[in-house]
Formats: structure tokens, C-alpha cells, sequence
């Protein structure tokens, strides 16, 4: 097996762990998050907090990483001065500086969709969300210059009808004691948040397309715990002006499934919604920011059959329809990738006409 045959079996095997990761985290997410809701959770702050709190986990793979760098490098002599320099990242400040700023909007994204979901029944915030797709996909066309076929352009039209079957039904859905206009703003919140989100996926694979520098595993891991910190710090700012970290004992004593719950809700969230981000990631590194989108808003429609099942909510005509609707965009798309895919290996065209993000999958 050849080394460009080697890398290939390496992307494809992170690009299938990356979409489990996403499955996992898209569907468990929102359904841990509206648990905390619904048994007394009210810490808008803190559940955006949660979102990211886990990116301390990359610093395994990181540190793993970071040893076979130091082992590989050439040792001159009796002292080894190349080690004795090499530093922890390797990627230059520019680009910690582009992924701290994606960082600050990932942090964003997060309280929008948490004050979303602490407003509307898992079952419809997710189909709400799973109009990002549509958003990726207009983003993706001008930031990195997504090219699209009929297909592609058929789901992102399918999608933003579905969105907007579900914003004509009135909030008939809306959870007691709630008034309209909490509703409409859980709503609109919701949609900001999906819309940045669709934002935030082209601009990440923009900053890798135009690193002059060779893309490794280290450099996607880097990226992952530069954004992942800078979102934490983003909700931690607000936790503190919210009073947020005074409030939690006296939040756990009163949660309706016991303080001991309570924390390992606040734990089983932290490490779910890395996993969500770890996967969206990892297939934006591994493949494009529309096939992350789509997978994406292809979970959410898990989620919401899901929160239907979970939490005993209401399955209205106008969610069927929108989850109908929402169904059909997707074989739409992932029909047309499978045309495309053949046509592109019937074709034999040349591997420099390839739509490619990346220089290549080398070593770390």
C-alpha cells in the first residue's frame, strides 16, 4: 500500500468517527440539554457553557502528538537543540488568532441555541435547527466557493420551506405556562442560531483551505482546542456578569431529579456536546463544511423523533410536514453526491481537478 493509499484509509477512518462522533452528540445533546430544562434548569449561561466545556479532552490526543513530534526530530550530537525549541503548537499565531475569532462565534452560536431550546419543545428546536444546512450552503457558495447542483440546490430549498411550515403553525406546540411571545423569540433565537452555525462551518474550512502550511492531525486537533477554548471563556464571561457560578448549589438543591443528578446531567452534557463538536469538526477537516451541515440537520431529524418519543411531545400535521419535507432534502442531496461521485469516477478526472480543502493526510 502506497503512502497516498495509506492516507486515504487514515481520512476515510476519521471521517466515519467524526460522523459517529456527530450522531451521537447532534442527537443526545438537545435531549440532555431539555432535561435540564424541564426538571428546573434555568441557567441560560451555563448550559452555552456546557456546549464546550469538554474541549479539555483534545489535550490527550494533543499531548500524544506533541511527544511523537519531540521523538521524531534529529538529534545533533549530545544536545538536542531542535527539541529544546520545538513548540507545544504548530501552527503559526495567525491562524490561533483566526480560530480564537471562530472560537468567540462558536460561543455565540451556543447561547443563541440554548435560549432556543430553553424556549421551544426539543422536537420542534430541532427542526428549526436543521435549517443550518440551508445557511451552510449560501455561506459555503460565497466563503469558499461551494460549487452546487441541482440536488444540493433542491434540499436547501426543501429545508427552508420545512423551517418555515413550522414558523406558520403558531406555536401550538409552545410548553405551559409559556406565553406567545416567548415562543416567537424562542424562535427567532433558534433561527439566529442556526443561521451563524451555518456561518461558522465555511469559515472554518476556509481557514484551513488557505493555511500555507501542511494540514496534519495536529494542526486539526490544535484548531479544535483553540475554538473550544476561546467558546468556554466566551460563556464563562457570562456566567460571571449572570451570577451563574453562585447560583448552581442552590440551582442543584432544587433540581427535580436530586442534586446528584443534577452534576451528572452537568458532566453527561459537557462530554455529549464535544463529541457533537468534535465530529463537526473533524468531517469539515475531513471532507467540506456542507457534507458537516448536512449531517448535521440529517441528526437533528433524529433529535426530533427523538424528543417526540422522550418527552411525550406533541406531533402536530405541521411537524409531519416539516419532517417530510426536511426527509425528502436529504435523499435529495445525498442522491445527487452519489451521481456526482460517479460521474467524477466514470470520468477518470484528473486528481488536480478534484475539489480538494486540504494538502493531503500526513503524519502528525
Amino acid at each position: 500500500m502506497t503512502e497516498v493509499e495509506k492516507d486515504r484509509t487514515k481520512k476515510r477512518i476519521l471521517l466515519i468517527l467524526s460522523c459517529l462522533m456527530l450522531a451521537l452528540g447532534t442527537s443526545g445533546g438537545p435531549l440532555i440539554l431539555r432535561l435540564y430544562f424541564i426538571h428546573g434548569g434555568k441557567r441560560i449561561w451555563l448550559s452555552s457553557f456546557l456546549q464546550t466545556s469538554g474541549f479539555p479532552i483534545s489535550l490527550l490526543p494533543f499531548s500524544i502528538f506533541y511527544i511523537i513530534r519531540r521523538h521524531r526530530l534529529p538529534v545533533t550530537g549530545n544536545n538536542n537543540n531542535s527539541t529544546a525549541t520545538q513548540t507545544m503548537f504548530t501552527m503559526k499565531p495567525l491562524y490561533l488568532i483566526a480560530f480564537a475569532a471562530i472560537g468567540l462565534l462558536y460561543g455565540v452560536d451556543n447561547i443563541l441555541y440554548c435560549y432556543g431550546l430553553n424556549r421551544l419543545p426539543v422536537s420542534t428546536a430541532s427542526l428549526v435547527t436543521a435549517t443550518q444546512l440551508g445557511f451552510t450552503a449560501i455561506m459555503a457558495f460565497f466563503i469558499v466557493r461551494q460549487k452546487f447542483s441541482a440536488y444540493s440546490v433542491n434540499a436547501v430549498v426543501l429545508l427552508t420551506i420545512g423551517a418555515g411550515v413550522l414558523a406558520l403553525h403558531g406555536g401550538g406546540d409552545r410548553v405551559e405556562g409559556e406565553s406567545s411571545k416567548q415562543y416567537v423569540m424562542g424562535f427567532v433565537m433558534s433561527l439566529m442560531a442556526a443561521a451563524l452555525f451555518g456561518f461558522v462551518l465555511p469559515l472554518l474550512e476556509l481557514v484551513y483551505s488557505k493555511m500555507k502550511q501542511t494540514i496534519t492531525y495536529s494542526v486539526m486537533i490544535e484548531s479544535q482546542l483553540i475554538v473550544g477554548l476561546f467558546a468556554t471563556l466566551f460563556s464563562v464571561l457570562g456566567m460571571i456578569i449572570n451570577n451563574d457560578f453562585k447560583e448552581i448549589p442552590k440551582e442543584a438543591k432544587q433540581f427535580g431529579l436530586g442534586e446528584a443528578n443534577y452534576y451528572l446531567i452537568l458532566v453527561a452534557s459537557s462530554i455529549i456536546w464535544h463529541l457533537n463538536f468534535l465530529g463537526a469538526s473533524g468531517i469539515t477537516f475531513c471532507a467540506s463544511s456542507l457534507l458537516s451541515g448536512v449531517m448535521v440537520s440529517l441528526m437533528m431529524v433524529v433529535t426530533e423523533v427523538l424528543g417526540v418519543l422522550v418527552f411525550k411531545e406533541k406531533f402536530k400535521a405541521e411537524k409531519g410536514v416539516s419532517l417530510a419535507l426536511s426527509l425528502w432534502g436529504f435523499l435529495s442531496y445525498f442522491y445527487g453526491e452519489l451521481k456526482k461521485a460517479k460521474k467524477l469516477k466514470n470520468n477518470h478526472i484528473p486528481k488536480e481537478e478534484l475539489p480538494q480543502n486540504h494538502n493531503g493526510f500526513p503524519h502528525p
